[in-house]
This record gives structure tokens, C-alpha cells and sequence, in this order.
């Protein structure tokens, strides 16, 4: 089925890419100039069918079962992809050949393990394909088409890459293996073990310990024996090839971070740390088990509690079997009091003096949960390696090389940021051909894709007010494909940058979010796109910058595709304390369509501000959300009459770093300021009543309500918190400390940026919704603000409880007992 998109744009885009202002960073032009191409899917919607909380809040899939962790096959003439069970949570594989008609079919059990995987690697002349199937290592002749199993056992395979000598090495555990293909030889590379060295029969020591040896012939001759044995082994092992390396001992006490073969398979970078203890006051009750008793449950650290430990980066030299720790010194910046005014604000505060001085950083690779690419990155050719280091305090990232004869590294980029480094846009590689690097970073004020050489300057490939992501490069470095933003703030397109001639290309135009894979043989893309009304699908279309493409799967259910759902129009609300506009959607039914709801649109409406969660998130754009439930909820106060908006505020995803880290040290400020402009923008634009508005989120999303009914207590009529922070004190170390830093540095940023301090301000309705089993934002967390309230005697707040859920809820019987809560509460207070 052949689509091809025709250039559409709806009147409110198109007003609002005119009239979209310039962003904050001077260095960066205005760039809202591609004209975008409009996927028109148009269901054939019922206009007589009025929305239910039942229905929304039911098992999803109701909805239609997407595609999900889609890749190509190793010919690049099938997708694979995972949809999920009809009625559990298991997922089945489908095969979807491009020249198919359909969703393509189910993959038989006993043929899962030929598919191949979405990281699956391939030799120098790509002839042959390696990958890891269900712990297992398999291998694929391009050219004959065979399939060869090469491990069938219970141990974990990972990490297969080729070497130069065309032998297929690999990891278990942290030992690294090497197959020779021809011969089938399997040999031992390395043995990474953290142990002490054994060390050989110690001669006797101490007065009755050398007399035992003089006076008993049998203890002295043991001791000979055992001392022979010993240097025999060593000697078998330096003139024997046939034996395996000798384990290399890291010492007690420390725990490997990464570990990373070159392609010679002449040396491994490694990075460990201390071995840490878990804490025993890290757990949860839940309440709700099998056997009927109260279980304490492990759950992560507080970052009141967390020092995360420093990393100590080795150079191990295979062939000797020597080891270099390689010293952090050479970094830039290694050794600065970065966070100087903030210690010296805190002890002013405390009637003291702070003397800055030079302190050693705890420094480690740039190894986040968002990322999965991996830190250290070798030269195809094996003469180059590459580390992604950062620091712990949050304020500078540091791309260095490694110079392999003199142990050292060498810096090559440093990204110093005075609020903290974001854990996104970290990728980086080497050109295939060439001894460049290619990396994103912020410096700019925006992600941007920059190309250096290691002994030139880098040069920016990317300039505007838009973030590049996912850098793709081509085998003959002619092309790196990425995903921007860069025709509007919400709308994310395929583009390349062309390193031949510095142009840079838009590949897709499709109006929404789409994300890709690039095939294995080049010519073409795998699209994951939706829009605000259409779940993600899959579609292919040719590598090259065209406005064709076919779509593979059509999953979405008929039930969907007959509700009369709104769209949600995106505004750029004018922001009262800074230049860049809030971008939001906001939805509102058409005169029409009020009229058959019974709307008065003389009357003013009443409305309801959503706010997303994450903090760093972008829900204001032109794809579908995550926020699925919330964006049906909202069509249905539409069909009540009710106008509702959704922010991205400070703090979102998608607007560049000074968005981003606008609430350094402060949460809860900037953003309840976009908040009030939103309000403004509602009763001037939409009609709307200022004491008629209420609002409501989820886990930052409630953090938000809270802040809001507690600071600014005229903002809004009513607000539902939902899994919410309340002290950030008790939240994970990852994520906090790079807004607030830590307690200990910087108490002054918890407590003006805790909902628990500001309690006193609640004046009007606020419901609270707590998940009992939530090891992300804590129970804990809900329970002591209202003990804080009780004691305030203060009689404005409710809160329900869900014995069995986590953050993320599950039973759909929570969903709606929570949604049909949120919607009392709007009913009796808006």
C-alpha cells in the first residue's frame, strides 16, 4: 500500500510556525522555515458517541495492539516487530516483508531465534552477521544464507564483535572469548577477576616458624614442593601457546562498570569502582502479597543517602598482562570547585564563610539509565579508543582519546554546563575511514551535531533553534541521518547531513514524531511515526530525501477509529517572564460540536490545566502521547464542556538547554509561573472562567499540583496530585542531583523546591492519589505530607490509596477508581 502525502498543513500550524519567535540562545538564528508535508489519516468517526470513564480507563487494548521494539531483518527486506497478546502482557513476534499487504505474520516459536536483532553486529566486508539470541551466539553467512548456532549452553553471551584477524570475540561474565570461524577453536582473551593476585608459598616468617622448617624435614620439603610447582606453572605458561591466559586480578572490593575488547584484541579499557553495600533501610511494605503476610521489599537509595563512588579507567595491555590506571588529571577542569556559590550561598545562610579551593572531582563514564550506546567506543582499525567520561557533581562531560603508547588521555571536547550536563544527547563514534570523531552537544544552547579530528577544532555540522538526536552514520562516512525538531518545536523529522559537501538534507515529511532505523544495507528507513489523533505505526521509505512512503502495519482498532475525538490545537502562549513562548495544546470543542453536547459557548467554560510528568518531557507536540489515557480523559471533559490545556512549561524536552535547566536549584518556580501565563492565555483567548479552573498530574505532574495549591493559592479552584513528590530529599539520587545537587551541598535548593515546606498555603481542594508499591516516588512521600497537614489542622485534602500499584498502574480497576475521583473533584469545585 503506497501513501503519498500531499502538502497539507492546517491553519493553526501554519499560524503558528509564522509566528513562532525567536528562542533564548543569540548564537542561533531562527530556522522555521521547511515546509512539512501532512500525513491526512482520516477515521470515520461517530459523532453520536459520548466518552465513558469505563471505557477509557479499560485494558488498552481496546485501542488496537501497536507495533513495538521494531528492526530490520539482515537483508533489509523484512521488519520484525512485537505486538502484544490479546488480554495479557506476553508479546508475539510478527514478520512483515516490505513487499507484504498486510501486518505481516506471526513468527512460529521455532523460528525465533533466525530473525537476527536490532544491535546485531557484522565483519569488515559485512558478509557475515553475528548477534545474540536468548544468551546464545549466532552467526550469518550474507552471501550463502546460512544460520549457525555457535553456543548452546546456560551461561550469558553478550557483546559479539569482530576482530581484525576475522575471528568472532565475545563476553561471559567478564571473561572475552574469540572463535575462529575456519577452525571452530575457542580461546580464553581475557579472564577479568575482582580478586586479589594469588601469590606464591611465603618463605617462613617469625622465630617458630623458621625453626619448624630447619628442625622438620617434612614441612621444609612441602614448602619446596609447593614453590617448584608454582614456578613451573609459570614457565609452562610463557612457552606454551596452547594454555590460556593468566586472569588478570583487579583486587577485592570493586565491582567492573564497563569493560571494552579493541578490535586487535590487543588491549581492553575498563572502568570500576568501589563495591558498595546495599542499605538496609532501603525498602518498602507492601501489603498486598500471596501468602498474606507484609513484605519488605528493596527499593532504591534516597539521594540524601547516595555518594556515588568514582571510577577508576584502565588501560590492560593483553599481551603483558599489564595494567595502567590512566589519571583523570589531563582532563580539563578536573579539579575545579564548580559548585563554589552554591556551597558559599548555603553557609552564608548558615552565618558562615565558604573558602573556595581546589578539589579533586569524582569523575566516571557518562554510563546513565537513558543510555544504552555504551562509553567507550573503538576505532574500526583498533588504533584509537574513545571515552565518554562526566563528572559526578553534574557539571561537565569530557570526550577524550586515549593514547595507547603513552597511557594518557587526551582530551578532545569538554562540555561544562553551570546548571548540569543533560543525560541525553551524549552519542558520539569515529568516521569509519578516518580518525574523526562525530558527537552532540549542547554548548550552543541547543543539541547540535559537531565532526572533529583529534588534533583540529571541531566543526559544528548542525546550527538553529531545534535539538539533533540519534546520529546515524553511513558505512562510506558520506552520510550521518538524525532526528530533529527543526520545523517546529513538536514536530520530529528525519534529516542527514551530508559530509561530503556540509549540506544538510530533510529526508521525511510527515508532520508528527517519527523515529527510524536505518537498513543494513543503506537504502532505506524504518519510520515509527504517529500524530496527536494516530498511535505509532511502521512504515519504510527510501534513504533519501523524498515525500513517499509505505506503511507496514495497521494496528489501531475500528472502536478507536470511531471515536469523535478533538485534536488538540498547539498555541504559543505569550510567557510573562522570559522571551520564548510556552508551547501547549489546548482542546476545546468546535461551536458545532458544543451543540450537541449542550455547551453554552456564551457561557464562560470551565478548564482544566494537565501537567505532564517526568519534569524533562515534551507532551506539546505533533505525536502521539504516552499520556494516552489523559488525552482521552480530556476529550472527554470537552464532551462536559470543559477547555483543557497541556503545558510544557520550563523544564520540558524540546526547547533547548536554557528550557531545560531553568529550574536549577529552584524546581517548582518557573514552572508554576507558566503555569499562571497559561491561565491568563484561557480566560483571554478561550473564553474562560479564572474561577472555574482547576488542575491536575502524576508523579512530577503532582509534584507541579502541589506546588501550585501551595505557592500560588488563587491560581487554581481544585488540583489532584497523583503519585506525586513532596521532599525531594527522598527522591532517587540520578535525577535530583542534577537539578538540586545534594542535601548536604545544597539544602537551600530542597527547601524552597519541596511541596512538604510550603503546606501551609493550601487553601482550596486537592485530592491525593498514592500508589502503595511505588518504588520510584516513595509512599512515603504522601504519607508524611499529610501528617503534615493533619497537624497544619488543615481540612482542604483527600487522598485515596492503591494497595497493589507501582508508579505506573496496571489494573485497569485503579485507573478508573482514580479517574472517576479527578473528575468529582472537578465536577463539585470548577
Amino acid at each position: 500500500m503506497k501513501l503519498v502525502f500531499k502538502s497539507t498543513l492546517s491553519i493553526a500550524l501554519c499560524s503558528l510556525l509564522l509566528a513562532a519567535p525567536t528562542q533564548a540562545k543569540k548564537a542561533e538564528p531562527q530556522t522555521y522555515n521547511i515546509e512539512p508535508v501532512s500525513v491526512a489519516t482520516v477515521f470515520k468517526a461517530d459523532p453520536s458517541i459520548k466518552l465513558t470513564l469505563e471505557q477509557i480507563m479499560a485494558d488498552p487494548d481496546w485501542l488496537g495492539r501497536q507495533p513495538e521494539r521494531a528492526f530490520w531483518s539482515a537483508d533489509s527486506k523484512t521488519v520484525y516487530y512485537q505486538r502484544k497478546q490479546q488480554g495479557n502482557e506476553n508479546r508475539d513476534w510478527f514478520v512483515r516483508p516490505l513487499a507484504g499487504t498486510d501486518n505481516g505474520q506471526l513468527l512460529p516459536l521455532q523460528q525465533a531465534h533466525t530473525m537476527g536483532a536490532a544491535n546485531a553486529v557484522y565483519n569488515q566486508d559485512r558478509s557475515l552477521q553475528a548477534y545474540i539470541f536468548a544468551d546464545n551466539l549466532f552467526i550469518r553467512d550474507m552471501n550463502k544464507g546460512t544460520l549457525q548456532q555457535l553456543t548452546q549452553d546456560s551461561a550469558k553471551q553478550s557483546s559479539p564483535q569482530f576482530l581484525l584477524d576475522g575471528r568472532l570475540a565475545y563476553r561471559q561474565g567478564w571473561q572475552f572469548f574469540a572463535v575462529n570461524l575456519a577452525t571452530g577453536l575457542r580461546s580464553e582473551l581475557a579472564n577479568l577477576k575482582t580478586e586479589k593476585a594469588p601469590e606464591a608459598p611465603e618463605v617462613a616468617k617469625g622465630y617458630l616458624a623458621q625453626e619448624q622448617h630447619k628442625l622438620i624435614t617434612y614441612v621444609a620439603l612441602s614448602h619446596k614442593n609447593k614453590l617448584d610447582r608454582h614456578q613451573a606453572d609459570i614457565q609452562l605458561q610463557q612457552h606454551n601457546s596452547t594454555l590460556s591466559p593468566q586472569p588478570i586480578y583487579l583486587g577485592k572490593d570493586l565491582q567492573i562498570v564497563e569493560a571494552s575488547l579493541s578490535p586487535a584484541a590487543d588491549y581492553i579499557l575498563l572502568s570500576a569502582r568501589k563495591k558498595t553495600k546495599r542499605n538496609d533501610k532501603d525498602i518498602m511494605p507492601n501489603y498486598i502479597t500471596a501468602n498474606g503476610d507484609v513484605a519488605a521489599q528493596q527499593v532504591r537509595a534516597r539521594v540524601n543517602d547516595v555518594s556515588p563512588e568514582p571510577q577508576r579507567l584502565w588501560l590492560i595491555d593483553l599481551s603483558s598482562g599489564e595494567r595502567t590506571e590512566l589519571s583523570y588529571t589531563t582532563l580539563p577542569g578536573y579539579n575545579e570547585d564548580v559548585l563554589a556559590s552554591v556551597k558559599a550561598e548555603n553557609a552564608k545562610a548558615k552565618g558562615e564563610k565558604y573558602k573556595s579551593e581546589k578539589v579533586i572531582r569524582d569523575i566516571g563514564l557518562m554510563n546513565d539509565w537513558y543510555w544504552s550506546q555504551g562509553a567507550i567506543r573503538w576505532h574500526a582499525s583498533g588504533e584509537q579508543v574513545a571515552v565518554m567520561l562526566k563528572a559526578f557533581d553534574n557539571k561537565d562531560r569530557w570526550l577524550a582519546t586515549v593514547d595507547l603508547k603513552k597511557q594518557r588521555l587526551i582530551p578532545q571536547h569538554r562540555l561544562h554546563d553551570t546548571a548540569w550536563v543533560n543525560y541525553a544527547f551524549n552519542d558520539f563514534g569515529w568516521l569509519n575511514n578516518s580518525q574523526a570523531l562525530y558527537y552532540l552537544s549542547e554548548e550552543s544552547g541547543y543539541a547540535h551535531l559537531y565532526l572533529k579530528s583529534l588534533t583540529g577544532k571541531a566543526k559544528k555540522l548542525t546550527k538553529g533553534t531545534f535539538e539533533v538526536s540519534d546520529p546515524t552514520l553511513t558505512q562510506d562516512d558520506n552520510y550521518i541521518y538524525f532526528k530533529a525538531n527543526m520545523a517546529h518545536p513538536g514536530q520530529y523529522e528525519v534529516y542527514r547531513a551530508n559530509l561530503t559537501n556540509n549540506a544538510i538534507e530533510q529526508v521525511t515529511h510527515l508532520v508528527g514524531s517519527t523515529d527510524f532505523s536505518l537498513s543494513p544495507d543503506e537504502t532505506k528507513l524504518l519510520l515509527r511515526h504517529s500524530t496527536n489523533l494516530l498511535p505509532e505505526e511502521l512504515y519504510v521509505a527510501d534513504a533519501t530525501p523524498a515525500k513517499q512512503v509505505t506503511r507496514l502495519t495497521d494496528t489501531v482498532s475500528e472502536q478507536f477509529k470511531a471515536l469523535p475525538l478533538v485534536a488538540p490545537t498547539i498555541v504559543a502562549v505569550k510567557s510573562s517572564h522570559q522571551a520564548q513562548p510556552i508551547f501547549s495544546k489546548v482542546y476545546q470543542a468546535a461551536e458545532n460540536t458544543a451543540a450537541k453536547n449542550n455547551v453554552n459557548t456564551n457561557e464562560k467554560r470551565r478548564a482544566v490545566i494537565f501537567n505532564h510528568g517526568a519534569g524533562y518531557l515534551q507532551n506539546s507536540d505533533l505525536g502521539w502521547s504516552g499520556y494516552f489515557r489523559e488525552f482521552l480523559f480530556h476529550n472527554l471533559l470537552v464532551q462536559h464542556g470543559y477547555v483543557v490545556m497541556d503545558m510544557d512549561y520550563r523544564a520540558s524536552k524540546g526547547y533547548g538547554r536554557d528550557w531545560r535547566a531553568a529550574i536549577y536549584r529552584h524546581m517548582g518556580k518557573p514552572e508554576i509561573d507558566d503555569l499562571a501565563d497559561g491561565v491568563d492565555w484561557l480566560v483571554q483567548n478561550a473564553n474562560v472562567d479564572r474561577q472555574r479552573i482547576g488542575t491536575y498530574g502524576g508523579s512530577y505532574g503532582g509534584f507541579m499540583t502541589f506546588m501550585a495549591l501551595f505557592t500560588q493559592p488563587d491560581l487554581f479552584q481544585a488540583g489532584a496530585a497523583l503519585r506525586p513528590v513532596t521532599d525531594w530529599a527522598y527522591y532517587n539520587q540520578p535525577y535530583t542531583s542534577n537539578i538540586l545537587n545534594t542535601p548536604s551541598i545544597d539544602p537551600i535548593a530542597f527547601e524552597r523546591s519541596s511541596p512538604i515546606y510550603f503546606s501551609q498555603g493550601l487553601t482550596k481542594p486537592l485530592l491525593i492519589n498514592a500508589p502503595m508499591v511505588d518504588d520510584n516516588v516513595f509512599f512515603q512521600d504522601s504519607v508524611r505530607l499529610v501528617q503534615r497537614l493533619i497537624e497544619q489542622e488543615n481540612p482542604n485534602f483527600e487522598i485515596a490509596l492503591y494497595p497493589v500499584e507501582a508508579h505506573g498502574f496496571r489494573q485497569p480497576s485503579s485507573w478508573l477508581d482514580e479517574y472517576r475521583r479527578i473528575f468529582k473533584l472537578f465536577e463539585q469545585n470548577l
